[in-house]
C-alpha cells in the first residue's frame, strides 16, 4: 500500500470538520446588542405613554377649538351634590334657543365669576336669539336675586370630582418646568448612545465559533 500522500491527508481532514458528529456553531445565544435591560424596556414604555398622551392631547385641542369646548372649575358647592366644590366640568358654547328647562349652563357675567347653575324658568328676550333664563343652585333654596339675558350660554357635558387642585398645578410654573426637564431628560436617556463593548470582550456566540 502506497503512503498517504499530503493532499489524500487534507482531503480526510475536511471529511471530519463537515461530518454530522463535528459541533456545531451555537447560534441560539442572542448577540449582547439584542438584549434589552429593564431599564431600556421602562424607557421605552415611558416614550410609548408620552407620545399616546401627547398626541390625545392634540386630538382634545382640536376638538375643544372646533366644538367650543372649554372647562370650568367649581370653588363652592353651590351645585352640590350633582358637582361638588373642587369639581371640573366640561362645558360647550350654544345658543340660548337650544336650551331647556333643567339644564346645567355657565352664564357669563360682566365684572364678576360666570354663574353655572341649574335652569329653572326660560322666557323670549328683547331679540329672537335672546332668552331671559332664571337658575339655581341644586344646593340652594331659592333662584339666584335676577334674571340673565343671553343669547349664548355654556351647557355642562358632564363634571369630573376632585381634579380642580391638580389643573390648577398644571398651569403652575415651577410644576410645568419640572414635567419639561423631566421629559428631555427621559428623551436625552432613551437615545444616547450605548457605549461600545470594552477590548477583549467578546460575544457567547463568538466564543463558540472558537
Amino acid at each position: 500500500m502506497s503512503a498517504p500522500t499530503r493532499r489524500s491527508l487534507r482531503e480526510q481532514t475536511a471529511t471530519v470538520d463537515a461530518s454530522p458528529s463535528a459541533p456545531a456553531v451555537s447560534a441560539s445565544v442572542p448577540p449582547r446588542s439584542a438584549r434589552r435591560g429593564p431599564g431600556r424596556v421602562l424607557a421605552d414604555a415611558l416614550l410609548w405613554l408620552a407620545a399616546i398622551s401627547g398626541a390625545a392631547c392634540m386630538v382634545l385641542v382640536v376638538v375643544a377649538l372646533t366644538a367650543n369646548i372649554t372647562l370650568i372649575m367649581f370653588r363652592t358647592g353651590s351645585m352640590s351634590p350633582t358637582i361638588p366644590a373642587g369639581s371640573v366640568a366640561v362645558v360647550q358654547s350654544v345658543a340660548a334657543s337650544q336650551v331647556q328647562v333643567g339644564d346645567v349652563v355657565t352664564v357669563d357675567r360682566e365684572g364678576d365669576l360666570p354663574d353655572t347653575h341649574r335652569i329653572t324658568s326660560i322666557a323670549p328676550g328683547a331679540s329672537k336669539d335672546e332668552r331671559v333664563i332664571t337658575m339655581r343652585g341644586d344646593a340652594n333654596a331659592a333662584d339666584d336675586p335676577y334674571p340673565y339675558s343671553v343669547q349664548t350660554v355654556r351647557v355642562v357635558l358632564f363634571s369630573i370630582p376632585g381634579i380642580a387642585t391638580v389643573v390648577v398645578a398644571m398651569g403652575n410654573p415651577y410644576v410645568l418646568g419640572g414635567l419639561t426637564i423631566g421629559a428631555t431628560a427621559l428623551v436625552i436617556w432613551a437615545f444616547w448612545p450605548r457605549s461600545p463593548k470594552k477590548h477583549g470582550e467578546a460575544d457567547e456566540s463568538t466564543e463558540a465559533d472558537r
